[in-house]
């Protein structure tokens, strides 16, 4: 993939995938990242909303909770990992779960990063552009 693929200057649109049970929390992520980047935002507001919504169009980022109703974060990465067309897509995972068997468990299930709530908008964009330039490294 190009540069341009990921929405850096002079590119395309690149599209996340914003997926938390709480739509505050999903409109507070957008709003620390809106402006940062050419970015365009789709929302899901449950692991199964995600899936569908993954298989409808394609995204360049996904940034996941952990904690959602009907389907958790882990089985939402286990779902894309498993899936020949979005293994490739980053998955940012951002919980409020601290703990190591959280972190361990999310990233040996293949999300790419791991971040706790709360965040400070520094912290989610440098994350967000640390990931978007290795998947463009790898391409």
């Amino acid at each position: 993939m190009l540069a341009a693929d990921y929405g850096f200057p002079g590119g395309n649109l690149t599209d996340i995938l914003v997926v938390d049970d709480s739509k505050v929390m999903r409109e507070m992520v957008i709003a620390c990242l809106r402006g940062t980047e050419d970015f365009s935002f789709t929302q899901a507001s449950s692991g199964l909303e995600a899936i569908e919504q993954l298989s409808l169009k394609p995204f360049q980022l996904l940034l996941l909770d952990l904690n959602m109703p009907d389907l958790g974060g882990i089985e939402v990465v286990e779902f894309v990992r498993s899936q020949d067309k979005l293994r490739k897509v980053p998955i940012i995972i951002i919980t409020t779960r601290g703990d190591d068997d959280s972190k361990e468990r999310a990233l040996n299930a293949g999300a790419t990063k791991y971040m706790t709530k709360p965040f400070s908008p520094q912290v989610i964009q440098a994350e967000v552009a640390s990931v978007l330039t290795a998947a463009e490294n790898k391409a």
